[in-house]
């Protein structure tokens, strides 16, 4: 069985590198309400949550490339991975969906449940 964030595993990295994405986007604007609503104001968050969510970013839009690769996918999926990466929190809902298309492949323990005969016992 395999975790659902297995760095081994394409679809693994992508959905951390997913979350972390969305994370950042959190950090980032929290750091631009201190920076020009909140009191006392102040750039710090703008400048650490800046730097993480640049880098995060462009590890977002690689893992994607090496999804999109490795499990095929068309060319609308590939631009609403895209557009995801630009809309804060997006690449939560782009993971969301693709969950559910099953676009980041499937599970070997959801492909031996839709089995007949359910699971098969390792054989010697």
């Amino acid at each position: 069985m395999t975790s659902t964030f297995d760095v081994r595993t394409t679809a693994g990295r992508f959905r951390l590198v997913a979350l972390a994405e969305a994370v950042s986007w959190v950090g980032l604007l929290i750091g631009m309400y201190f920076k020009y609503l909140g009191t006392p104001r102040t750039e710090i968050g703008v400048k650490v949550f800046g730097m993480t969510h640049g880098l995060v970013f462009i590890a977002f839009v690689i893992t994607a490339v090496f999804a999109g690769i490795a499990y095929k996918w068309a060319t609308g999926t590939w631009l609403l991975a895209l557009l995801a990466s630009i809309v804060p929190l997006g690449s939560v809902i782009f993971l969301i969906w693709a969950d559910r298309a099953r676009i980041l492949g499937e599970s070997e323990d959801a492909t031996a449940a839709v089995r007949p005969g359910g699971p098969t016992p390792d054989k010697p």
